[in-house]
């Protein structure tokens, strides 16, 4: 009878290691919710480093990103510098990103006349709307630095689209 007990009891444990190896596996395997990382912010953007892009025939303002703040960071967000110029000459100046898995942008900080930052109060993640107005992030997010809906492997890849009028992937088509 004592044989039996243990012999049961032999049985139970390796079922409850089994299904407890289970629980860990799936575990795994489950998808762990999004954690954005700390956002630093960069240097103000300097002439000679901005990136011009194409955005649309419908506005006659001219959009460049800062080839030097670009990131690519673990938590799938691009990270970059805005610069919007009207043809009177008055720049806006962002830092701003894109989360290609969920087509969003963030807007992180403006910058101001004496080349300084001022965080942005509304910094919430909005989706991108592929609209023909302020059309900037849409562009951004499909031509250059989501092409696919896929995030760009990092920042030389970006710089890369933004020279070339395009990422290589959605030019073919």
């Amino acid at each position: 009878m004592g044989k039996l007990r243990i012999g049961r009891l032999l049985f139970f444990s390796v079922l409850v290691s089994a299904s407890a190896a289970a629980a860990d596996f799936d575990e795994d395997y489950a998808e762990k919710p999004w954690q954005e990382i700390e956002t630093r912010l960069p240097a103000y953007p300097k002439t000679e480093n901005l990136l011009p892009f194409f955005v649309s025939a419908a506005t006659e303002n001219r959009f460049m990103v800062d080839g030097e703040s670009i990131t690519v960071g673990t938590d799938g967000v691009v990270r970059y510098t805005l610069v919007v110029s009207s043809p009177s000459g008055a720049l806006n100046v962002s830092y701003e990103g894109l989360r290609c898995s969920a087509m969003e942008r963030r807007l992180y900080a403006f910058g101001r006349d004496d080349k300084a930052w001022s965080r942005a109060r509304g910094n919430q993640w909005s989706g991108i709307r592929a609209s023909v107005v302020n059309r900037q992030h849409a562009a951004l997010y499909f031509e250059y630095f989501c092409p696919n809906g896929l995030i760009v492997r990092d920042a030389g890849e970006a710089r890369s689209a933004l020279r070339s009028g395009g990422h290589p992937s959605i030019k073919n088509r």
